[in-house]
């Protein structure tokens, strides 16, 4: 197995799918699932597979959200750090990352009064990272320049 790539608390990662070049995710190894800030969003169904469509927030300053969707994966119930259980829409997508690029489950919620708009979990993580508690951005500036409004 290759070693693991160091990480600091906070990175940019990229979705690909969701065609998200750059976005600020804090890596929480306390935290068991990957989070999503999303906005307005709405399930449907298309070919009999059931789908979601939402607003994504990368938290770059002056940057619109960006509208995306993805077949839903399941629905779960997830504890947040404050003790507060929720249902929430679990979707799989593509994460890439210090030249990394796997598939992950993310949970779509709102993270508005968040700091950052998606939290890396330890089961993203496993296998893959080391984190440093002490750094950030050790993968340095997003890998291009997010799209200006």
């Amino acid at each position: 197995m290759p070693h693991p790539v160091p990480l600091g608390w906070r990175e940019w990662l990229a979705l690909p799918e969701l065609g998200i070049v750059a976005i600020r995710a804090k890596v929480d190894t306390g935290a068991r699932s990957s989070a999503l800030h999303v906005l307005d969003q709405e399930c449907f169904v298309r070919d009999g597979v059931e789908m979601v469509r939402f607003l994504l927030d990368t938290g770059v300053p002056g940057a619109a959200p960006q509208p995306a969707e993805a077949a839903v994966l399941d629905r779960r119930h997830v504890t947040d750090s404050g003790g507060h259980r929720t249902e929430r829409i679990f979707i799989r997508t593509r994460l890439r990352l210090a030249g990394i690029e796997w598939a992950a489950e993310v949970n779509l919620t709102q993270r508005r009064n968040m700091l950052f708009p998606m939290l890396l979990g330890r089961t993203a993580l496993a296998g893959r990272f080391l984190v440093d508690p002490a750094s950030s951005f050790l993968q340095g500036d997003p890998p291009e320049s997010p799209p200006t409004p």
